[in-house]
């Protein structure tokens, strides 16, 4: 029997192209392929969403600037976004006590961006999550976004008012927001994993979040292992927001 090769299933094309990052990122060619691989091992690959990337600026977070560790996961980031959203864009937002700054990075614009930013935000502080999750929320929904929004949230410990970041998270369940929380340092995120495993349905929605260590030098860690951490659980919540009615179809 004749085999139809027109009926073969296309492989789902990522949101930029590989010769438009080539040309306007070269840099982020490896990152972008493995970005790739690990979406399509997660059964993401084809998936639109905005990507945001939140900075921890608490005065332990300053040598995790220093060795460029946090320079490389917002290149990560904006690799991973390539794949997603198709303006190339990553918003930034920087907290610590209070939100210290916001900005972008991009395909054309991510190169030694993130130390200049950080240094010209001063004095760093306390560690509130919730300060900058509602920064996020307040972009997101001020966007008119119609994709999901993925939200890599990096920290290295345990916010001072736990409770408000509790309540932001289950309130945002009804959202259509990811939170991949990444720990840096030798925290034992005991909150995090809290966190990440707050009740469904008795506090929120769905589970929109999830968590993992990336430990104290996170710019050790493979970019193909860091890609499969953050996209772990992302494609179950994308079920799970679908059937809930918090994310259409």
């Amino acid at each position: 029997m004749a085999i139809d090769y027109r009926k073969r299933p296309q492989t789902p094309a990522p949101a930029i192209s590989l010769e438009k990052v080539a040309a306007q990122a070269p840099g982020l060619v490896s990152l972008y392929k493995t970005a790739a691989v690990s979406l399509a091992k997660h059964g993401a690959d084809g998936q639109r969403a905005a990507v945001y990337l939140v900075l921890d600026r608490s005065g332990s977070m300053r040598p995790y600037y220093r060795d460029g560790s946090v320079q490389h996961l917002a290149e990560q980031t904006l690799a991973l976004a390539a794949n997603l959203d198709d303006d190339g864009i990553v918003p930034v937002v920087f907290f610590s006590t209070e939100i210290e700054g916001t900005a972008e990075i991009s395909l054309d614009a991510y190169q030694d961006r993130i130390n200049p930013l950080h240094d010209s935000m001063g004095h760093m502080g306390r560690t509130n999550y919730h300060v900058a999750m509602q920064a996020v929320i307040d972009h997101y929904q001020s966007s008119g976004a119609d994709d999901p929004a993925f939200v890599v949230f990096q920290t290295d410990g345990s916010p001072t008012s736990k409770a408000a970041a509790e309540h932001v998270l289950c309130t945002a369940a009804k959202l259509p927001i990811f939170w991949q929380f990444i720990g840096f340092g030798k925290d034992e995120f005991r909150f995090l994993h809290r966190l990440d495993d707050l009740p469904v349905p008795n506090r929120r929605i769905v589970d929109n979040a999830g968590f993992f260590a990336a430990g104290p030098t996170p710019k050790d860690l493979s970019d193909a292992a860091l890609y499969d951490q953050l996209l772990h659980e992302f494609p179950q919540w994308l079920a799970a927001a679908r059937s809930a009615g918090v994310l259409k179809d």
